[in-house]
């Protein structure tokens, strides 16, 4: 077609479609261009302050509490980390925004004291705009400068902490990759823990491992508190697998905990790796800081390590090839505390190879008042009083479970009198707690118990329902007493049974309300005044001054048999044979009001000992009891045998001693086989017959 002609006569040239579409392209790209252009010259030209009342009232009404920004608030553009390279792309090169807002605050939920909860005088962090496409705020670094935060719980439990939970989860992702914390403070009020401890944070210089430090102070449980920490320069929440070095130190009283090592996933504390260093006063005064159920004991200083495991629901931490001393004895072993409804489970293995026996006193409150002062707990034993009333905290026994194994190689007493091996199995359930079995290897025998206390509370607040069944087999006197060298020609042992049950909260409540029986048998062997001093046996030291003087006696065979009724033990069978006298004994011994109330009567076996023919009493209390002899009462004519034949019925509760133990060709043997033996009375005289 030819050219149509212009109206000034020059030509003019058709424009096709094809022209018309580019230029339709080329203004939607230019729009394109022009409103980021346009956007980004309103947002850095935007006076953002105006947004403050918008934006607080936003964040308020999200998160349920007040939240202030009262400061400068301002955008700012910087390009994000540089990449190179292959790896680099189009959006490498497109910069960030970047908000800083100056002097923000957050409050307290109502109820709650109205101040804030936390401030922050600088908050800043860049936004990867990209991320907004996909529903996620992306923050590489997030940055608090003078941070304070003031944390509350009330009596009731109300805290100021926990945030109410949206009403629709929400579909918008928070991907926090690092926190940095330069000065700051945190403050925690506890009412329920009686805690008042503040942290002062602050930066490191020119450390290589640490970033920030910290020191603690304030009080816990109405005891001062000290202590502080180091931590990493920057908390990475992007790259788990990076170790964050952590140290930190607490100090309460004689209590001391210090730890060190790393945080290898802090978002969410799902793996822990320290070295551990504990010390105290005793282990029970740990509850308070662990929610962990531990024995009392003297003081104890334990260093090992220490790995943890959490999830949402459970958490798992182990004290593993931990060493220490407990008292003057030695530990090592595992321990193993798992989280879980309706209680958490402490398990291991400890291992003492050497035990000072004195330091198991703590377990029972039988150690003295000035013990349980340095220990924490009140001096609470009355003077004169023999047995343990220092009640059991059975509270704590329904706040975890446990299956612990514990063992001594070697166990020492005072005055180096050594019992030997130890090795017993705990395990607690529901406030039950059973040590089945509790077996001393000792002397060259065995003494085995089974022992349940349950502190479930159903027997009434606060009670133990008690049961214990306790043998003793082939216990060799000589070996029971190495170090006494009176003792190494004796050849005799010991063997016995005891049967108990009982309701208390304490050792002296249980003895005190104790039914069953007890049992004993001593075959052969010698005692002396020395070796019952040694042996701090007050009572028997002053029964065979009176009965034979300052010297050593052969035993040839001692059987006693006690049934217990409401705290009250009383004799069924008490018989003591030397070569120069049989003794038989009765009465009570009160474990109530702790007093004895024995007579014992001798029957020589030489009249040339005239003194032995006088009944002896043991009366008065467990601390102090007296001794004395009956002169007002003539000795029976009649040899032992006859009155021991009076006994027989109660002697057959003790055969089964015997069974197991010298045989029926013993000393004691022989003795109980002419107690079942029935007396023949003599002929009458002959003027009775007539």
């Amino acid at each position: 077609m030819p050219d149509t002609p212009a109206h000034d006569g020059a030509p003019r040239t058709r424009r096709g479609p094809g022209s018309r579409t580019t230029r339709i392209v080329l203004w939607a790209l230019g729009l394109l261009v022009a409103i980021p252009a346009v956007a980004v010259v309103i947002l850095l030209n935007y006076d953002w302050n105006k947004a403050r009342p918008w934006l607080n009232a936003k964040t308020s009404e999200a998160i349920g509490r007040p939240f202030a920004v009262n400061g400068d608030l301002s955008l700012q553009w910087e390009k994000p980390a540089a990449t190179t390279g292959r790896d680099a792309t189009w959006r490498d090169h497109i910069p960030w925004p970047h908000l800083i807002a100056n002097d923000v605050h957050v409050g307290n939920p109502a109820g709650m004291p109205a101040r804030a909860m936390a401030s922050v005088g600088q908050l800043s962090f860049s936004l990867n705009p990209f991320a907004l496409l996909q529903h996620t705020i992306a923050i590489p670094v997030l940055r608090f400068q003078q941070p304070k935060v003031d944390l509350l719980r009330n009596l009731d439990g109300a805290n100021n902490w926990t945030f109410a939970p949206t009403e629709q989860p929400s579909t918008w992702t928070l991907d926090l990759e690092r926190v940095v914390l330069t000065k700051g403070v945190v403050h925690l009020a506890d009412a329920i823990e009686k805690a008042d401890i503040t942290a002062d944070i602050d930066t490191i210089d020119a450390d290589p491992r640490y970033g920030i430090g910290w020191k603690l102070r304030g009080s816990y449980n109405g005891a001062a508190v000290t202590g502080g920490g180091k931590a990493g320069a920057v908390l990475s929440l992007k790259q788990q697998s990076t170790p964050y070095p952590i140290q930190a130190s607490f100090n309460q009283g004689a209590t001391r905990i210090s730890a060190e090592g790393t945080v290898t996933r802090p978002s969410k504390l799902a793996a822990i790796d320290l070295k551990l260093k504990l010390a105290g006063a005793s282990m029970a005064r740990l509850y308070n800081l662990t929610g962990v159920l531990l024995p009392e004991t003297p003081a104890f200083s334990t260093e090992g390590r220490l790995t943890g495991t959490l999830d949402a629901n459970n958490s798992r931490w182990t004290y593993d090839q931990f060493k220490g001393k407990v008292g003057s004895s030695d530990i090592s072993g595992r321990l193993e505390f798992q989280t879980g409804k309706p209680r958490g489970m402490l398990s291991g293995t400890v291992v003492s190879h050497v035990l000072n026996f004195s330091d198991l006193g703590p377990l029972v409150g039988a150690d003295s008042n000035a013990s349980k002062a340095a220990r924490g707990v009140s001096a609470v034993q009355p003077a004169g009083k023999v047995l343990p009333v220092e009640t059991f905290n059975t509270a704590r026994w329904k706040t975890v479970d446990a299956d612990v194994k514990f063992s001594a190689d070697r166990i020492v007493r005072d005055k180096q009198l050594p019992i030997s091996k130890l090795n017993t199995h705990l395990v607690m359930k529901a406030g039950v707690l059973t040590l089945n079995p509790l077996n001393f290897t000792m002397a060259g025998g065995n003494m085995v118990s089974n022992i349940k206390l349950d502190g479930s509370g159903r027997e009434g607040r606060d009670a133990i329902k008690a049961t214990a069944k306790v043998t003793a087999r082939h216990l060799k006197i000589k070996e029971l007493f190495p170090t006494i060298d009176e003792m190494q020609a004796t050849v005799g042992e010991i063997n016995g049974d005891a049967q108990l049950s009982s309701t208390g909260n304490s050792i002296a409540t249980l003895l005190a309300g104790a039914n069953g029986e007890l049992k004993t048998l001593i075959n052969q062997g010698s005692v002396s005044k020395m070796l019952l001093e040694q042996m701090g046996l007050n009572i028997g030291n002053v029964v065979l001054t009176k009965l034979f003087g300052d010297k050593p006696v052969q035993l040839n065979c001692m059987a006693t048999d006690f049934a217990v009724t409401n705290g009250l033990m009383r004799t069924r069978t008490f018989v003591v044979d030397t070569d120069e006298a049989t003794i038989t004994a009765d009465g009570t011994i009160d474990l109530v009001n702790e007093q004895l109330n024995l007579t014992l009567r001798p029957q020589t076996k030489s009249l040339r000992i005239f003194s032995l023919r006088a009944p002896l009493h043991v009366n008065g209390p467990f601390s102090k009891p007296d001794v004395s002899i009956d002169k007002g009462v003539l000795a029976m004519k009649a040899g032992g045998a006859v009155l021991l034949a009076t006994a027989a019925a109660p002697f057959a509760a003790l055969l089964p001693l015997i069974n197991t133990g010298p045989g029926e060709n013993s000393p004691c043997g022989q003795l109980l086989a002419n107690a079942r033996v029935k007396p023949v009375a003599p002929p009458p005289p002959p003027h009775a017959r007539r």
